[in-house]
């Protein structure tokens, strides 16, 4: 049976207050599941014009936790935390908390991290992928580690955690929902091993956004994560939920002349940017059967689409809410 459809909204930036609690009431309203900000630094400048990466102005911590107090029932998450910004176990207690003050409503993202300019510009050192995802692995499994009653004895590589308690332990037992996400073969088969939530995603091998990690994103590539990903989940395929983000979404009755840009910008042909997994075109109706299709083919339940397509995105929200 499949899993029913679920869908979030993803933002970056907040004028105010007033703004950021208007942006996750809203989603509320129109019947998301869940509010996601995304994980990144530096502003405005050379070194993020080179990434292509959107700007987000709010640092995610405290942008989750006010999401969370001006909401009553909508999920709170970060697509994704990058474990190499902040020390595991501060981390850890950020994101409990975060669960524990609004009652069982974090999802929590973890990921290895990406943008090769972003690591540059504020002075950490960008390791290789391997190290990287490994480091990833170490946190996993130290978060987990922390949830539990237990004085914690976590001793790996990258994490040394002995003779405390991790508080305050979250409301969802036995941890918050895991978010793990990436394009890449060693990360997905990873997600298929540790996580509740896998979200596909482009492989940001060259470590900026553009047409290489589009490329490696299409229909057929995406067949090749879902395997990877049932490699690592084994016996345990079938617990997880698989998300993606919706970047390229255009709710249109007339989508040819989007569909044609977006092509030649990619670098790929129109049919295969069509049916790409990363882009919804079309009026409702289509968008809703396309879902439905992705979701027979690859077992995708969960979309997340950007603040601008909230709105318009709102009919397919609720046609398919709960189906």
């Amino acid at each position: 049976m499949a899993r029913p459809f679920r869908f979030a909204v993803q933002s970056f930036n907040a004028a105010s207050g007033a703004d950021w609690a208007s942006k996750v009431q809203r989603a509320e309203s129109l019947g998301y599941s869940a509010f996601h900000l995304a994980d990144h630094i530096i502003g405005p400048g050379p070194a993020l014009s080179r990434t292509n990466h959107p700007i987000q102005g709010l640092a995610a911590v405290p942008a989750m936790a006010y999401a969370a107090a001006v909401t009553k029932s909508i999920r709170i998450g970060c697509r994704v935390f990058c474990v190499d910004y902040r020390l595991p176990v501060v981390l850890a207690k950020e994101a409990m908390t975060i669960d524990l003050l609004s009652n069982g409503r974090l999802e929590l993202g973890l990921g290895a991290g990406w943008l090769k300019d972003e690591y540059e510009a504020v002075g950490l050192t960008m390791d290789t992928p391997g190290t990287r995802i490994g480091r990833l692995e170490d946190v996993i499994r130290a978060v987990k580690a922390y949830c539990v009653e237990d004085e914690l004895a976590v001793n790996n590589e990258s994490v040394q955690w002995n003779e405390f308690q991790g508080l305050p332990k979250p409301v969802q037992t036995p941890h918050p929902p895991i978010m793990i996400g990436g394009g890449s073969k060693r990360v997905l088969t990873l997600a298929g091993e540790t996580a509740d939530i896998v979200s596909f995603n482009f492989n940001n091998r060259q470590g900026v956004i553009g047409p290489d990690g589009v490329q490696m994103s299409t229909a057929a590539e995406t067949a090749k994560k879902l395997d990877w990903i049932k490699a690592g989940a084994g016996d345990r395929f079938d617990q997880i939920e698989l998300e993606i983000g919706a970047y390229f979404t255009f709710v249109t009755g007339q989508p040819d002349p989007i569909v044609s840009m977006f092509s030649q910008n990619f670098g790929l042909p129109e049919d295969e940017m069509r049916q790409h997994p990363h882009a919804l075109f079309g009026g409702v109706s289509a968008i809703c059967d396309e879902l439905e299709r992705r979701r027979e083919a690859y077992g995708i339940s969960y979309i997340t689409v950007g603040e601008d397509n909230m709105d318009s995105f709102a009919p397919v929200v609720d046609q398919l809410n709960g189906h």
